[in-house]
């Protein structure tokens, strides 16, 4: 697993393509809190103290994978390590988050 070999992501300078396609599936989730953020909160243009304490959350966000929650942080490195097994070839389902109902 070379973190310059991506699955989708293809940019020669950008050493991290892999790390970009399995981080994808949990973009919803930073998406969302984000849209939430400047939906509810009037001054979100100065990255504030108390953006950065709500943004530091994102790792420690619950989410569902596998039938299971687990925080994303977490989450992410099972989607890493299934993807890992399926290039080694003991596995052939990649884990991904499940979002919404």
């Amino acid at each position: 697993m070379l973190p310059s070999v991506g699955i989708f992501h293809h940019n020669k300078y950008n050493a991290y393509c892999l790390a970009d396609d399995i981080m994808e599936p949990y973009r919803p989730f930073v998406d969302t809190l984000v849209f939430d953020i400047t939906k509810n909160k009037e001054n979100f243009e100065k990255l504030t103290s108390e953006l950065k304490s709500i943004l530091l959350k994102i790792p420690a966000m619950d989410v569902m994978i596998d039938g299971k929650q687990s925080p994303l942080m977490i989450a992410m490195s099972r989607t890493t390590h299934s993807l890992f097994e399926c290039f080694e070839g003991s596995s052939r389902k990649i884990l991904y988050p499940q979002y919404g109902e």
